[in-house]
């Protein structure tokens, strides 16, 4: 019985020549009896990888795209997953074995022979379930490797070896020579794992986590550990938001970043973060000092502003709350008007159009259209008008019409 389930790749074996190794996490996440969705395999082939790569997408009529033409790294894409074709290091497979970051991400798979080479020990720390270096000079070569151990560590529910963690804390500096994206990519990483708040608070223990967040603090670590523990109220409760996917991660990002909405939007931008995520966050900020303003008395004309405003980021301003000390009567409150499609306050249902009141009213076009249409809507929620005559009357009625 084969040690990984070739039978399941998405082209035939009979393409890769002898000396092609699979490595990487497909070797690892096998050895451990962890099943992905996503095909992702890493193979080292020993000449002519892009080539081998073009020919196999070709043949498969598969995507294909060069990653490092230097390096010779290429990935045909599937529809079951990718494969990545790499060029191998040195002239042996251990010599490129011998460059690779953790000893459990160096163990070799040759799938011609059914067999695995292990050179550095990596099937011992697997037991161990530890990460290990290599060497400080892998890490020195990319320090994002620095970033990758603590996220492979909450990922795989892993200890990092004592020596390991304390070459991390010593490299800690060089992670600011990284580009931001790669850094953004393994933070989203660990923001959205469930064991992602224990390891972002090593990482910032050790040193790694405020090279790229200046603002992070213990005490902001812990806002992480309070949102943790709402998690399965938020999740069971209003089970239709996606929560582990989207909501949580950037309500654990708000919770790292600094407290002022501008100083915290310079940080977002600076990590290459979307327009999206750091103009929501902003939002997010800021609309929490609405919460903390209205606590004993919401009206239900700012509750619709605050809907408003806030759009499709009040989730995330719920989520953020918890950690705030805002009463949670009034964030079940907000999340149930949200998670209703039928609720005017979150979701208000236009009675007439600016053409009406132009059409009806004789009006001309104006900002006077826009302030009736928000009256309108005010009144209709407060249960004063609830049809399209009334919305018209109830403008005629407001002073402003002659």
């Amino acid at each position: 019985m084969s040690l990984l389930v070739t039978e399941k790749w998405p082209f035939s074996l009979d393409w890769l020549p002898p000396g092609s190794y699979l490595v990487g996490g497909a070797v690892r996440d096998a050895l451990l009896k962890i099943q992905r969705d996503y095909l992702d395999l890493d193979l080292i082939i020993p000449r002519e990888a892009i080539a081998l790569a073009q020919k196999i997408a070709k043949h498969y009529r598969a995507g294909f795209v060069i990653l490092d033409q230097q390096r010779q790294i290429a990935r045909v894409v599937f529809t079951e997953g990718t494969v990545d074709f790499a060029l191998q290091e040195g002239d042996t497979i251990e010599t490129d074995l011998a460059r690779r970051d953790f000893t459990i991400n160096a163990i070799a798979y040759n799938p011609h022979r059914d067999t695995l080479l292990d050179i550095l020990g990596g099937l011992e720390d697997l037991e161990r379930k530890q990460l290990k270096m290599i060497n400080v000079a892998n890490l020195q070569a990319d320090p994002l490797r620095l970033f990758r151990a603590y996220r492979q560590a909450a990922q795989l529910n892993f200890t990092i070896e004592s020596n390991t963690r304390s070459q991390l804390k010593n490299l800690a500096p060089l992670l600011g020579r990284i580009a931001p994206e790669r850094v953004k990519s393994e933070l989203n990483y660990l923001l959205a794992n469930p064991l992602g708040s224990y390891w972002l608070e090593q990482a910032y223990l050790d040193g790694i986590l405020s090279i790229w967040l200046k603002s992070v603090t213990s005490a902001k670590l812990e806002l992480l550990k309070t949102l943790d523990s709402y998690l399965n109220w938020l999740t069971s409760t209003w089970s239709s938001l996606p929560w582990e996917t989207g909501i949580i991660p950037l309500a654990k990002l708000t919770c790292l970043v600094a407290n002022d909405p501008l100083e915290a939007e310079a940080e977002l931008i600076n990590l290459k973060y979307s327009r999206d995520v750091f103009t929501g966050i902003k939002s997010v900020l800021i609309h929490l000092q609405t919460l903390r303003s209205n606590l004993d008395n919401f009206s239900l004309t700012q509750q619709y502003f605050l809907f408003l405003n806030i759009g499709n980021n009040l989730p995330i301003l719920a989520a953020y709350a918890l950690t705030q000390s805002i009463k949670i009567e009034l964030i079940t409150l907000l999340l149930n008007r949200y998670c209703d499609p039928n609720d005017l306050v979150a979701h208000p249902q236009n009675l007439v159009t600016g053409n009406d009141l132009i059409e009806h009213l004789q009006l001309k076009p104006g900002r006077q259209i826009g302030e009736l249409l928000t009256a309108i809507q005010i009144a209709q929620i407060e249960g004063k008008i609830s049809t399209p005559t009334e919305a018209l009357n109830y403008a005629k009625s407001l002073g402003k019409i002659s």
